[in-house]
């Protein structure tokens, strides 16, 4: 008997996302449990993640029991107004598609809850049951999104949507284990499994990284690397500016990506007169790959907000496999997952300048093995298990 399965991810590889990565680890993960008694047909967007990268995808795509719808929506700058615009494109056709289709499951994996929701409406429609993946508390960081009114009125609207959604759901899992206390307190009877982000196995395979590989040739500067989205989340406007002043001697920013506040911090580093930060667009992982390489240092920082203290970065594991050592501003469940469980690692609290510089003294700028890390959270260990999981919600198993 053949299972059929929807997979709902708004971004999907080629797609620069982490959810893209882990919707298709997801994937293939389901398939190598099943093999050619599955059917998966995977409903994402064509790539609009970055409105500086663009990567050709064929509209549709079929390739071993696996169906790839990819929908056209607009350019967008990272806002909500015009993220909204594109979300609502999306679900309207994602509706369509799947009229009069069949399915055992539905699998949404969602970090602002609209995707959780249109998977909760279409498995309705379709009489399967649900599998949701959260990555993101969307209700618990409105708020801090908008002005004090305007962000409390929002949440109470999302609020009853994201308990509808919770409750249709037959299985849903936490991305991180600090959402736990959240969604325990509010839904009490409801089960929660975690498996969270991991480690790629493009990481494993790169020849790149070796725990035994060479310092980096010295140079004048340290060269500080930080990749991944530009956002509020990240407050990245917040800290480089003075930091990169502060070190101006010492140490030089590479930048990699783009997002939301990409302006604000351009602007930021304009008006602080900065001249030891590089901005550089998204790139390809295979590229990526490479800037980790040539880094001394991998940065990361996320912005000061009562909502980011549950959430655990997939950035965390893509650094860790590169043996580098890390420079992060982390507070909350983060940075006790860095501590625990991360060689040569160096914290400070969010937007905090005296303490990123005093941590950065405490680093040892040298390769840190980390393979224990590695085979703990290897990505493909973690879906196996989710695979089975969500397999076991589907009704063929019951």
């Amino acid at each position: 008997m053949i299972t059929r399965i929807l997979v709902l991810s708004y971004y999907y590889p080629p797609d620069l996302s982490a959810g893209a990565f882990r919707a298709q680890a997801l994937v293939r993960a389901l398939v190598a449990e099943l093999g050619d008694q599955l059917q998966i047909d995977v409903v994402t967007t064509q790539p609009n993640r970055y409105h500086s990268y663009t990567a050709d995808a064929a509209a549709n795509e079929s390739i071993s029991g696996v169906n790839v719808r990819r929908i056209s929506v607009s350019s967008h700058q990272s806002g909500f107004l015009d993220q909204s615009r594109a979300f609502a494109t999306y679900a309207l056709s994602a509706r369509r598609l799947v009229t009069n289709s069949r399915y055992d499951l539905v699998v949404a994996t969602s970090s602002r809850l609209m995707t959780a929701t249109l998977g909760a409406i279409l498995a309705r429609r379709c009489q399967a049951r649900l599998y949701l993946d959260i990555r993101d508390i969307f209700v618990d960081m409105l708020p801090e999104l908008f002005s004090v009114n305007t962000g409390k009125l929002v949440a109470r609207l999302f609020s009853p949507v994201e308990r509808w959604t919770i409750r249709q759901a037959a299985r849903v899992n936490l991305i991180s284990p600090g959402f736990s206390s959240y969604f325990n307190n509010r839904y009490p009877n409801k089960e929660f499994s975690l498996y969270s982000n991991g480690v790629d196995d493009l990481f494993l395979s790169s020849p790149l990284f070796t725990a035994q590989m060479p310092v980096a040739k010295r140079r004048k500067r340290l060269r500080v690397v930080y990749a991944g989205n530009i956002g509020a989340g990240q407050g990245l406007d917040l800290i480089l500016p003075e930091l990169a002043n502060r070190l101006s001697q010492t140490v030089e920013f590479q930048v990699i990506g783009d997002g939301g506040a990409l302006h604000k911090l351009e602007r930021e580093l304009e008006q602080a007169k900065v001249r030891n930060v590089v901005i550089t667009p998204p790139m390809r992982r295979e590229r990526l790959l490479q800037a980790y390489h040539e880094a001394d240092v991998l940065f990361l920082h996320l912005n000061n907000l009562k909502a980011l203290q549950r959430v655990l970065p997939s950035k965390i594991f893509e650094y860790a496999a590169t043996h580098k050592p890390i420079w992060a501003g982390l507070t909350g469940y983060s940075s006790q997952f860095a501590i625990e469980n991360i060689k040569n690692v160096a914290l400070f609290q969010p937007c905090d300048i005296n303490g990123a510089v005093q941590a950065l003294e405490t680093l040892r700028v040298q390769p840190t093995s980390r393979e224990e890390f590695v085979r703990q959270f290897s990505r493909s260990t973690i879906m196996q298990r989710m695979a089975k999981d969500v397999l076991h919600t589907s009704s063929c198993w019951h």
